[in-house]
Parts: structure tokens; C-alpha cells; sequence
């Protein structure tokens, strides 16, 4: 063989090499380009803590030496929690990003589950509702690992637990005018129909673009509800609260895991806020998994002070798609992070979370939540009134 022909093919070698490495987007021998799109504006904003806590949890596990040699480096959109902008967004990362964290908003994964099921586009802790991948067939979500309550199964739990703590037999429910909020009053009207005696007086939905709240507040007191189930964004669900005191109504609140985050709650309501029930899904601050992430965050980044609860979501976030990585191994391929991640088995992330399991035939990976009540406002002090409540798995 001669010097020129051993030469070729030296250098047509190379070039399969480095073809076959760009063929696995956002993997390169240094850096693993993770996408996130999330509401950093617009009616969710506060929502938008999540993606940028995640995005400085990312720059811990790089302080700590990536993940098998490799950086994540982050790609981060603004889609103001609108579906078209989130579906531009979508398009700009399936081939920039190895996979995609964290998209927050039912309206915004409907937008974008076919995209990412055509793309092969690893979808990693999804927020929003659950119903959007367990109604695609099974291998339209062989892509999606979701951590997540389904909101039917939640707002069942609320329900009965308003009967069971505070005798209510009158409940009325306001939620977002979306599939959530259709979803969170299929779970309301099951569990009145379990507990004797008691009704849904009315359900009394917002658009995502309202501001101005009073007629809802009105319709609510006219119902005459003794509690409320709250299914809404941190906006909605303040704006709420504060139009029906100022009607003279205060009902108990029994409030969704979206509005678990204390710190930003005491501090848009106040003692507006005191004695609220509220869902969790998470470690909160005061607990040992979750005061290590909110000293790394802070660490950081100092601005996500008073903001901790979102920021201990978006870590844990980062946390999950990073254990599926250290999974896959060196050798990175989007195929290989599925299976990996579908190896992680009772994994608690450090007791962040309850044990999530997932496998070939499991990618919702927990469904629970539990019940904890915000007692003063001049404090943020909190208590645990029930464990986590476990849920069977929808696909």
C-alpha cells in the first residue's frame, strides 16, 4: 500500500469518526447541550425560577467536573408559557440539544409531543399535565420521563382531605380554562362522590391572559363554598386570593402542588396565606436534601433567595437527567440515556423526592404528593400533615 492511498485512508477515517460523533446532537468529547424552554415572562412568570435554577444547578455538577469528562452546557428560550413561541423553541433545540428539561405548561407539551416524538427527543421532567403523554400511544413517549402528579388523582386527594380535616361538605374549585383545569375537575367530582354529603358548588375557571379577577371571586363567595381547590399559576392563584378577602370571603384554601413554593406565596399573600393547605412534591426548605441544593443554588447564584422552593424544582430537574447520563456511560448516544434511564429503580434523588422508578414499560416515573399546611406568614413556618400518598403510574 502506498504512502498516498495509507494517507486517504487515515484521513477518511477520521472523517467517519467525527460524522458518526455529530450524528449524536449537542454530544461533542467535551460538552452534552441540554435545551430548556421555559415562562422566564409572561402570565407564569414565576414559573420561569425553574429553568434558571436549573441552569445554575448545571454549573455545580460542571464545578464538580461534569459528567463522565463532559460540561452540560445550557441552552435556555423565553416562551412567556405561549405554545406557539414554545413550538419555535422546540424546532430551534432538536437538533442543537441532546435532550430537552423541564418544559413547564400542559397547553405547552400538547404543543410539542409530536415534535418530540418524531424528533427522538429526549424529554426529561416534564411539567404539566400528565394526561398528555399517558394518551399517546407507547411508543410516542418512549422519550419522555416524567416525574409528575397527575392532577386528577391530586385534586381526589384534596377533596378528601378538606372533608377529612376540616369537615368541609361545600367545595368549589378555581383552575386555569385549559386541559388542567378540565382534568383537576374530573379529579374534584370523584372524590365528592366519595364522600357522603358532600358537593362541588361550582368550578370557576380564569384564561391565562385575565388579570382582573373580581367576577370569579364573586361567583366564588355566591357559591358558597366553605373551601376552595386552587389549581393555578402563582398570578392566578394570589390575584384570587386577595379579590376574595377583599369581598370579606376567606374560605380554607386547599391549594395544588403548583403553588407548594411557601417563600413566594408568604410573600405575594401574606397572612393572606396563613393556614392554607398545600400539595408538595418535593423536598422544602428546613430539609436536609433540600437545604444541601439551596446552598449549591445559592451558592451560584445569590438571587434565587426567597425563591427556594422553584429553585429546589429546578435542580431537581437537573438531577434526575443527570443520573440517566452517569448511566449511560461514556459512549453517549440519545437510544443509550433511554435505556439508561430506564434502569433507575426506588432512586430518591438523596431524599429529594419519594422513590422514582421507571423501565421499558414505565415512564411515568411517580405520581404522589402530600399534604403540608402554611401556618405564619412573618416566619414561613410550614408543617407536614400527611406523608406522600402514592398514585399508580398512567403510562
Amino acid at each position: 500500500m502506498s504512502l498516498r492511498t495509507l494517507a486517504a485512508l487515515l484521513v477518511y477515517a477520521l472523517v467517519g469518526l467525527g460524522t458518526a460523533r455529530a450524528a449524536v446532537p449537542g454530544v461533542t468529547d467535551t460538552e452534552v447541550t441540554i435545551g430548556i424552554t421555559g415562562p422566564l415572562s409572561g402570565p407564569a412568570a414565576a414559573w420561569g425560577t425553574i429553568a434558571l435554577a436549573s441552569e445554575a444547578y448545571a454549573k455545580h455538577v460542571n464545578a464538580q467536573g461534569g459528567v463522565h469528562g463532559r460540561k452540560l452546557k445550557i441552552i435556555l428560550k423565553d416562551d412567556g408559557y405561549n405554545p406557539g413561541r414554545a413550538v419555535a423553541n422546540f424546532n430551534e433545540m432538536k437538533d442543537q440539544a441532546f435532550a430537552v428539561l423541564g418544559t413547564v405548561g400542559t397547553a405547552v407539551l400538547n404543543a410539542n409531543k409530536d415534535l418530540v416524538a418524531e424528533a427522538g427527543l429526549p424529554l426529561v421532567y416534564p411539567l404539566g399535565s400528565v394526561e398528555v403523554f399517558a394518551k399517546q400511544p407507547k411508543a410516542k413517549v418512549r422519550t419522555v420521563f416524567q416525574v409528575y402528579p397527575q392532577y386528577a388523582d391530586e385534586t381526589e386527594f384534596l377533596v378528601q382531605q378538606a372533608a377529612k380535616l376540616e369537615g368541609v361538605k361545600k367545595i368549589a374549585l378555581f383552575g386555569q380554562n385549559d386541559d388542567w383545569g378540565q382534568d383537576a375537575i374530573a379529579g374534584a367530582k370523584r372524590g365528592v362522590a366519595k364522600v357522603p354529603g358532600m358537593q362541588l358548588v361550582d368550578s370557576v375557571l380564569y384564561q391565562v391572559t385575565d388579570r382582573e379577577l373580581g367576577t370569579q371571586a364573586l361567583k366564588l363567595k355566591e357559591s358558597g363554598a366553605e373551601a376552595i381547590l386552587l389549581c393555578a399559576t402563582p398570578v392566578h392563584g394570589t390575584g384570587i386570593v386577595k379579590e376574595m378577602a377583599k369581598l370579606g370571603y376567606r374560605p380554607k384554601i386547599f391549594a395544588s402542588f403548583i403553588l407548594y413554593d411557601r417563600d413566594t406565596m408568604f410573600r405575594l399573600l401574606g397572612d393572606l396565606w396563613d393556614g392554607a393547605y398545600f400539595d408538595t412534591v418535593i423536598a422544602m426548605r428546613g430539609e436536609p436534601a433540600a437545604d444541601k441544593i439551596i446552598a449549591d443554588v445559592l451558592k451560584i447564584d445569590p438571587k434565587f433567595k426567597g425563591r427556594e422552593g422553584f429553585a429546589i424544582q429546578g435542580a431537581a430537574d437537573i438531577i434526575v437527567l443527570v443520573e440517566g447520563l452517569k448511566r449511560a456511560g461514556r459512549d453517549l448516544t440519545r437510544e443509550g440515556f433511554i435505556k439508561a434511564m430506564e434502569t433507575i429503580k426506588d432512586w430518591n434523588q438523596d431524599g429529594l423526592t419519594a422513590p422514582i422508578t421507571f423501565g421499558p414499560d414505565k415512564h411515568h416515573g411517580l405520581n404522589t404528593v402530600r399534604l403540608m399546611q402554611a401556618l405564619k406568614a412573618k416566619d414561613g413556618s410550614i408543617r407536614q400533615v400527611t406523608d406522600y400518598q402514592l398514585f399508580p403510574a398512567h403510562y
